[in-house]
């Protein structure tokens, strides 16, 4: 059960140093695009050598000299590297979910405004048809007709003017549903952040701090995400090398000792 558990920690450790090198590597070379597949490969190769520095120095502490200390510095900075790559992709995520709800928005007041034109173009239509109500109401009732008949082209050039708005504003508000459909998911898929906002800075607060909320929820990924990678690949291959010394077997060297009598011991001579 111990080996399992040893295996296990290792491979974990390999799967999780391997995704977070997948984020580090896409997230260095959306800062550095000019140079992608350059920053791609040099990326990709630190980090391969990242994972394997980090076991040769914990195997074999004792027999490096004083490179190891450099050894220990390049493995540090390179944890900081992918940390900060890590930051940049999820950054970049965030942004561009944020600039595609903002371009909703924007789109949505164009289309508002749009429509408040042309209601307030139907608003002025239907005060100039009150007002040649008011003209008819307030005259004699013999000159009625007269003026109904003198109005008349007037009304008929309002009631099409009034039609073609009303037109605009439902091809308008047409226009402007699937836009409300797409900010209502937006809101839906941003809807987890919102509630860490509001823990964090209360509910008032929460939208006007959303941003800061993302970046906590960066900072607490990235400070467990490639430490406990190094950290368990470490442990897991100690373990596994204690374990393989342990179950060695051991050669015991077999010493015969031959006790000589003393009565046996040949005599020597000492000549001058």
């Amino acid at each position: 059960m111990e080996k399992f558990l040893n295996y296990l920690a290792l491979g974990t450790s390999l799967v999780i140093a391997g995704i977070a090198a997948y984020f580090s590597v896409l997230g260095l070379a959306t800062i550095f695009a000019g140079a992608w597949l350059s920053v791609v490969i040099m990326t990709g190769v630190l980090e391969f050598g990242k994972i394997v520095t980090a076991a040769y120095l914990h195997l074999f502490w004792d027999r490096l000299n004083y490179m190891k200390y450099y050894l220990v510095l390049s493995v540090l900075v390179l944890m900081l590297i992918t940390s900060l790559g890590i930051f940049g992709f999820l950054s970049k995520a965030n942004i561009d979910q944020t600039l595609k709800g903002d371009s909703f928005s924007l789109e949505m007041s164009i289309i508002e405004k749009r429509i408040e034109g042309e209601e307030g173009k139907l608003e002025r239509l239907e005060t100039r048809l009150e007002g040649l109500d008011l003209v008819i109401s307030t005259a004699r009732p013999q000159d009625r007709n007269y003026i109904d008949r003198r109005q008349k082209e007037e009304r008929d050039l309002i009631a099409q003017d009034m039609d073609v708005i009303i037109d605009q504003v439902v091809k308008y508000n047409e226009e402007l549903m699937p836009l409300k459909r797409e900010q209502l998911m937006q809101e839906g898929e941003i809807g987890p952040i919102k509630y860490v906002a509001e823990v964090i800075y209360g509910q008032e607060e929460s939208v006007k701090y959303l941003d800061n909320a993302v970046r906590w929820v960066i900072f607490a990924l990235i400070f467990v995400f490639d430490p406990l990678a190094v950290l368990l690949l470490i442990t897991s291959t100690s373990l596994i090398a204690r374990k393989i010394e342990k179950d060695k077997p051991k050669v015991v060297e077999n010493r015969y000792v031959i006790q000589v009598p003393k009565k046996k011991v040949p005599k020597i001579n000492k000549t001058d």
